[in-house]
């Protein structure tokens, strides 16, 4: 049995105090959350930003404007902290009104963007978005690119789910005072499939106080655009709203109206080509402190899976009989993420510019790890619920990552090219997962975030033994094989627990049995480790002795990111002139490059997967480049020699 212990969690990262901005005006907080007759001067209900490549993109979510209200909005900025300097106005939009299209034609975005090119980064900015005339005014602080920092902070959030209307102060509370440096919501920000505007200006009331002081991604998943589940399809037409005939159920006009919302703010795509039926992508890259991160759309191309398994009946995307071979829907021509998105990936990996550390940010996991589904439970009587249901055994979920089983493979491999660990959400079960490819942990390592409000609930619970054990602080941890025989490696989980209240609201509600939460991701760049955790709802993180969930926080390195054992060694490199290369290996026979990676300090020892001939590409990026030809693997590393670089 191999140990992986609890790693220790600092209760408190160390805060970068901003300061609360002024708050030029008081917020807009209806009585009903579908009322959105704000008043002129609370029409701004919040922003979103992302700086990146010296350029700032933002976006200011407004409420509905009387047609005698001017349509101009500014935005202006002053160095951070300084009262007494003006204002200075950089950009100016006026507002975008199209409608969001059917199934809410009667509704308009109501948004207005910015781009401010030449922006300095190195630097923290107050910033004022004016409009109606002036009588409306929302303040906040665009941060620094915090490349000082050893190590970046990144909140994981998702599944924002509709039982509760309510605030999320204890979210935002805990939030503040783990100050992450960027915010991540992985998807579900809405549940209200029909009128994505009201909700997602609820979302914005609930979470505003939090970005409109951070850069953060938000990316639109199934329920955000109307579905059920979503199997993209390249943008086909779905024939219903459950989405597996593959495809779009509510018009293109809808879905660009959410992504607008929601994405617009992101850096620009990587490609821009629209999909069928002119539906817009956003996946991109975006760099906060030296950390990578590749957003990418995994439900954008999905195959739809009705009516590729003869004979079945009843839903197509759920498989229950323990009986069935699930290695035959493992369609090779399915596809997942889309060659588009395969190439992105592909430059991205071997793109180490400002960069030490890399992550993939997604809508859902790239496995099936969930045993157990449903309940809905939500309110006081959670414990007794999850007492008296355990929820339906599932053996493969086609909604999940893991499927199709050759594109997540595929997904995988361009992933761990670039050693970079995945975030995501989607799934209502937080999970720690070393994916496997061909062999148990070869691929990279994944994190989900729990629900924010988890209504529906689902549980790790297998019925075998794993293949091969890991002694933590949870159990049933180690090598098993997921509902579609994909190879993952279980580190850590937080299932339901009716014995886990943690804390009771005045509604009487109780946290802690339905396992809901946030995750809290930190990047250190000079150990080049992850650390992964999950915080309860409820809990007071800022108390003395607050910890996550038990079996967290867990801290894997860089390399465990691309796992696979070395089968052979090129020679050791000794760099001089250079801080800290990135050395990239490829593959001569094939012409293809191995994986790519930043390097700690002057040294490295490349391995390869197996004997052959090898390029060495070791480069500043930016700065100068050198290629190495006609390198022999050796199967030892002590016989492959050293070489020394020198610039």
């Amino acid at each position: 049995m191999h140990r992986l212990a609890p790693t220790f969690w600092p209760l408190v990262f160390a805060v970068v105090t901003m300061g609360a901005p002024t708050r030029a005006q008081q917020a807009f907080v209806p009585a009903d959350w579908l009322d959105t007759h704000a008043p002129a001067a609370q029409c701004i209900a919040f922003v979103l930003y992302t700086t990146h490549a010296g350029t700032l993109k933002l976006t200011a979510q407004l409420y509905p404007l009387a047609d005698d209200v001017p349509r101009d909005v500014t935005l202006s900025v002053r160095s951070r902290g300084d009262a007494a300097a003006a204002w200075r106005e950089v950009a100016r939009a006026v507002v975008d009104e199209t409608p969001y299209g059917h199934p809410q034609a009667d509704a308009k975005r109501w948004l207005a963007h910015f781009r401010v090119r030449d922006w300095d980064q190195g630097h923290d900015f107050d910033y004022r978005v004016t409009a109606a005339g002036g009588a409306a005014t929302y303040d906040g602080v665009v941060r620094h690119d915090p490349v000082e920092k050893d190590a970046i902070a990144v909140a994981s959030l998702s599944c924002n789910g509709n039982q509760d209307r309510g605030p999320r102060a204890d979210i935002v509370q805990n939030l503040k005072h783990q100050d992450p440096d960027l915010l991540f919501f992985a998807g579900d920000q809405s549940y209200d499939h029909q009128r994505h505007y009201e909700a997602w200006l609820l979302f914005g009331r609930q979470f505003g106080e939090l970005t409109r002081d951070r850069p953060t991604v938000t990316i639109p998943d199934d329920h955000d655009i109307g579905q059920g589940n979503v199997w993209g399809a390249g943008g086909i037409a779905a024939d219903n709203a459950a989405g597996d005939s593959g495809g779009y159920f509510w018009s293109p006009e809808y879905v660009n109206s959410v992504q607008a919302a929601q994405t617009w703010h992101l850096p620009d795509p990587y490609d821009p080509t629209p999909v069928a039926r002119g539906i817009g992508v956003y996946y991109t890259a975006l760099t906060v402190g030296e950390v990578g991160f590749a957003i990418v759309e995994d439900r954008k191309w999905k195959t739809g899976p009705r009516g590729l398994i003869p004979g079945k009946q009843g839903r197509s995307d759920h498989f229950a009989d323990p009986a069935f071979d699930t290695s035959r829907l493992d369609i090779p021509e399915a596809q997942l993420l889309g060659e588009r998105q395969l190439a992105f990936l592909r430059a991205w990996s071997a793109d180490w510019r400002g960069t030490e550390l890399k992550a993939v940010l997604s809508q859902t996991v790239f496995a099936n790890a969930a045993h157990r589904h449903g309940p809905g439970v939500w309110g006081d009587a959670s414990a007794l619920d999850l007492r008296t249901q355990r929820g339906d055994r599932l053996v493969a979920d086609l909604d999940s990552n893991g499927w199709p089983q050759t594109g997540r493979n595929r997904a995988l491999i361009e992933i761990r090219r670039g050693f970079a660990t995945m975030l995501a959400g989607d799934q209502h079960l937080a999970t720690l997962l070393h994916h496997g490819v061909n062999d148990f942990g070869d691929a990279g390592i994944s994190f989900v975030s729990p629900s924010i409000c988890n209504y529906y609930v689902r549980w790790w619970d297998p019925l075998e033994p794993p293949q091969r054990g890991i002694d933590g602080a949870l159990p049933l941890l180690g090598d098993y094989r997921d509902g579609f025989h994909n190879k993952i490696t279980m580190l850590a989980y937080v299932n339901p627990d009716p014995d886990r209240v943690l804390a009771t609201t005045p509604d009487g509600n109780q946290w802690g049995p339905r396992a809901d939460g946030h995750g809290l991701v930190r990047f250190d760049k000079r150990q080049r480790t992850i650390t992964y955790a999950v915080w309860p709802r409820h809990v007071d993180a800022s108390a003395p002795g607050a910890q996550p969930y038990a079996g967290w926080p867990v801290t894997r390195t860089q390399l465990d990111q691309y796992g696979r054992a070395p089968r052979a060694f090129l020679p050791r490199l000794l760099v001089r002139g250079l801080d800290d290369p990135v050395v990239q290996v490829i593959d001569e026979q094939v012409g293809e490059v191995v994986y790519t990676l930043r390097i700690r300090g002057a040294t490295f020892q490349p391995h390869v997967f197996r004997p052959g001939v090898y390029s060495l590409r070791i480069a500043g990026q930016p700065g100068p480049e050198r290629l190495l030809t006609g390198l022999v693997a050796a199967a030892g590393a002590a016989a492959a020699g050293e070489l020394v670089v020198e610039w």
